[in-house]
């Protein structure tokens, strides 16, 4: 993963804002350069076909589809949709069941354990419980009493986020910069980026959308053309330009969601395994190649090493660094991987016994 800069937003922000670094998005074109002839004649110009009025009316036709399936989604969302608000900002976050959870981002509620929470504008905030956060996914899950919200919880329901493809209808509801109950649209973008979590490890599967997320969308759903969450708006890149959306922002997926609101009802706490190695492309084929070892931890005492390239975890075959780092996001502590790998051309094979992974990743690995 190309390392982003992360900072988070106070105020009327939340949201976790990344500075893209050199390389971090490669984007390539075909370009026609429009030679001219030998005889040296002015090169011939390719003009576009000129609309015809049957295509124009489709184009309007569809155009005023999407727009009235965007209003669709927004309308069966919204009440579903409330912002948070800690002593160092606020954000956003959605109900998920009848019984008063609520999912937002780790870094909108912080270290708080009490938050005030509001449905809808014009009505006066509630208490929120934070029954506990993961800053490894950046989740948190918060409680309210049913009874104290107006009118009852509308929960979403959670999409399989495994099923979601590039080009899908993408909806994020917000609160960015404190503009309560905004709407944005937009496409998925892409899928299985690698972004940084608060607590500087990796957040593998990432959904990539270019509806505009800003400050105070944190923690918001992102939504399928069903009105199905199947993300969380947490980050955006900023290309440096500021702290506004340049049109790639990032959700956590649901399935990811899924997972740890699990562990967050039963123990307040996700624990994280921890194998100790950073990798990267290798420089030819498929696979991950070590880059580093931390020095006793799980992959160096198996027996791992620098310049080794990684190509099968268990059974799954290994065709880039971020499957690395998904098979270890979805292990446990004390669980065994096995690992297949090259070295010096000969296919090795060892179990890595992987721990509990620390507060913060050592210089030498995040993985």
């Amino acid at each position: 993963m190309t390392a982003r800069g992360a900072a988070l937003l106070g105020g009327a922000g939340g949201a976790l804002v990344t500075a893209l670094a050199a390389g971090a998005l490669a984007v390539a074109g075909a370009f026609d350069t429009g030679t001219g002839s030998d005889d040296g004649a002015a090169p011939a110009q390719t003009t576009r076909p000129a609309r015809t009025a049957p295509a124009a009316r489709r184009a309007a036709a569809e155009a005023s589809s999407d727009a009235l399936l965007v209003g669709q989604v927004y309308r069966r969302a919204i009440a579903s949709v409330v912002l948070i608000r800690t002593g160092g900002g606020e954000g956003s976050g959605f109900v998920v069941d009848g019984t008063g959870r609520i999912i937002t981002n780790a870094h909108v509620v912080g270290g708080s354990r009490r938050v005030r929470v509001q449905f809808g504008e014009n009505t006066p905030t509630i208490p929120g419980r934070v029954v506990g956060r993961d800053r490894s996914s950046d989740l948190a899950l918060v409680r309210v009493l049913p009874r104290r919200v107006r009118g009852g919880l509308r929960p979403l329901a959670l999409a399989d986020s495994a099923r979601v493809r590039v080009g899908d209808l993408a909806v994020a509801i917000g609160n960015p910069f404190g503009l309560e109950r905004t709407l944005t649209a937009g496409v998925v973008s892409a899928l299985g980026r690698q972004i940084e979590a608060p607590d500087g490890f990796s957040i593998p599967g990432a959904i990539q959308t270019d509806a505009a997320i800003n400050p105070g969308n944190s923690g918001g759903p992102l939504l399928d053309r069903d009105a199905r969450v199947i993300g969380v708006n947490s980050q955006i890149e900023t290309g440096g330009a500021g702290r506004g959306n340049v049109g790639v922002g990032f959700a956590v997926p649901s399935n990811v969601v899924k997972a740890v609101t699990a562990d967050l009802e039963r123990d307040g706490r996700v624990r994280r395994a921890y194998m100790g190695v950073a990798t990267t492309a290798p420089r030819t084929g498929t696979g991950a190649r070590v880059t580093s070892v931390v020095p006793d931890g799980p992959a160096a005492r198996a027996g791992l090493r620098a310049g080794d390239v990684i190509v099968r975890v268990g059974t799954a075959r290994v065709t880039g660094p971020g499957d690395i780092s998904a098979a270890v996001f979805a292990a446990r502590p004390g669980q065994r991987l096995h690992i297949e790998y090259r070295r010096a051309g000969r296919r090795r094979g060892i179990d890595v016994r992987l721990t509990r992974r620390p507060a913060r990743p050592p210089p030498q690995a995040r993985g």
